[in-house]
Parts: structure tokens; C-alpha cells; sequence
């Protein structure tokens, strides 16, 4: 399980599979648990790759707050001390806004996948970003912390699944001083002229977030010039709760991209 370090942070990344890259941005505050539905369906007949943000997992943390040009570095350098000159990137919510950046700053990206994320820091609802991270990282807490990311039908029907999802929150999501510094990071976010961004890029958001105004994502794919957007039902982590069909899309917008190149 390698590790980069990038003036004195370690950052920790973790491959799998042959073929192209699919490198995957976590949202703040969450761990790589995060990307174990879509991660599956990519590594095999591609590569995946999927890394700890700064404060986060088996990554180092130095005080906050941080920004997303400077994580947008710490991906640059992941994917250049993993050898990989071209990757479709996939971010949800901060990681979506790193995948922004990256596009703009660097030449990887060959595609991006952006999961329920907005290209400025206002469209995010700071109360109910916050709410997803209780100060308190006891089970019954984290649980409770579920609602703004699922929808209670899923959470009903899934609780053996809801149980590992805390097991999970409890040993791989960031420090609380890492939750404060990633989420400000997300919230300071301004895009720049989307114009610049001219990559193929899917926006899938959930209809009923209560972090990312839905109508903002949708505003960001009918803004980005070769931006398509769809509305997935659920909250904040829709793609983990109807991550087939978001996996199918994910795949089918890659494939069209690969096909043309």
C-alpha cells in the first residue's frame, strides 16, 4: 500500500486491476469505504485507484484548514509517483471540487465523474455538511449522522448494511480536526470560469440533498461545455445507495470517452 509524501505529508494510495486508471476523490470527511461499490466494478478490466485525502485513513494530517488547490497537489502527486499519465477521475462532493481544480491545473484527467458536488463553496449548506459529522464517533451517533446521506427508506430496508456502514465511519473516516478542515475546504471552494473546464464530464446529484443544492449541481452540468447531468434519487450519498445504476452510468460515460479517443 504505497505512500507519497508531498512537502512532509504523507499521502496513502492503493491500486487494483489492469488497464486504464479510474481514479476515484473522496468527499470530505469520509474514508475509502466510500468507493468500495464502484471500486469493484472498475478494478479488473481497469485500473482503480483510490487514495486517502490528507487527515483522512492511513494519510497524514497537519493542521487545518486546508484548500482544494492544495489538495488538488496531493492528487497530482499520487497519480505521478503511481506512474499514470492519463485517468478518469470521479469525486463526490469535495472530491468532485478537487476534480475541478485538477482538470484546470494539470493534464491527467481524461474524464470526470462528479458526485453530488457544486462548483462554488455558497451552493453547499454548511449546517447539514456538519451534520454528517457528529462530534461524538460512537455508533449510535455515526448512525444517526446516516440520515443526511441516505434516505430513510434505505436505511429502513438496509440495516445490516447501515451497521458496517458505521463499522466502517468508525476506523477509515478523517480525525474530527480533519472533518473541520476538509469541510472548509469545500466551503471557501470557488471553481473559476467553468468555460476552461473542456473535459466529458457526467454530474449525477441526489434530489433530496440537504449538503449540495440540487439545483446547483444541475447548474454546474449545463454550464460545463461538455457537461451532461442526472438527478439520482436519494440524499448526499446517493451513488452508495443506488450504486448499481451509478456504477452503470459511471461505466457507460467511460466507455464512450474511451471509444472516441
Amino acid at each position: 500500500m504505497p505512500t507519497v509524501t508531498r512537502n512532509g505529508v504523507g499521502v496513502h494510495y492503493d491500486t487494483a486491476g489492469d488497464g486504464e486508471t479510474v481514479a476515484f476523490v473522496a468527499d470530505a470527511g469520509y474514508g475509502a469505504w466510500l468507493w468500495g461499490w464502484q471500486h469493484r466494478a472498475v478494478a479488473g478490466p481497469r485500473e482503480s485507484l483510490v487514495w486517502d485525502l490528507r487527515g483522512t485513513g492511513q494519510s497524514d494530517a497537519l493542521p487545518g484548514p486546508y484548500d482544494v488547490d492544495t489538495l488538488a497537489a496531493d492528487f497530482e502527486a499520487v497519480l505521478r509517483d503511481a506512474g499514470i499519465d492519463r485517468t478518469h477521475v470521479v469525486g463526490a462532493g469535495l472530491g468532485g471540487m478537487v476534480a475541478l481544480r485538477y482538470a484546470r491545473e494539470y493534464d491527467r484527467a481524461r474524464t470526470l465523474t462528479l458526485l453530488c458536488t457544486a462548483a462554488d463553496g455558497d451552493d453547499i449548506d454548511t449546517g447539514a455538511l456538519g451534520s454528517l459529522f457528529p462530534e461524538e464517533r460512537d455508533r449510535e451517533s455515526l448512525r444517526a449522522s446516516l440520515s443526511g446521506a441516505f434516505s430513510p427508506s434505505f436505511r429502513d430496508a438496509r440495516p445490516d448494511l447501515v451497521d458496517r456502514i458505521v463499522e466502517w465511519r468508525q476506523s477509515e473516516d478523517a480525525t474530527p480536526a480533519a472533518v473541520s478542515a476538509q469541510t472548509a475546504a469545500m466551503e471557501t471552494f470557488e471553481a473559476g470560469p467553468l468555460y476552461e473546464v473542456t473535459l466529458p464530464t457526467l454530474v449525477c446529484w441526489g434530489r433530496a440533498d440537504p449538503v449540495v443544492d440540487p439545483a446547483a449541481a444541475q447548474r454546474l452540468a449545463e454550464t460545463l461545455p461538455k457537461g451532461t447531468g442526472e438527478a439520482v434519487e436519494g440524499r448526499h450519498l446517493c451513488f452508495v445507495e443506488h450504486s448499481r445504476a451509478v456504477t452503470e452510468r459511471l461505466l457507460a460515460h467511460i466507455d464512450e470517452h474511451t471509444e472516441q479517443s
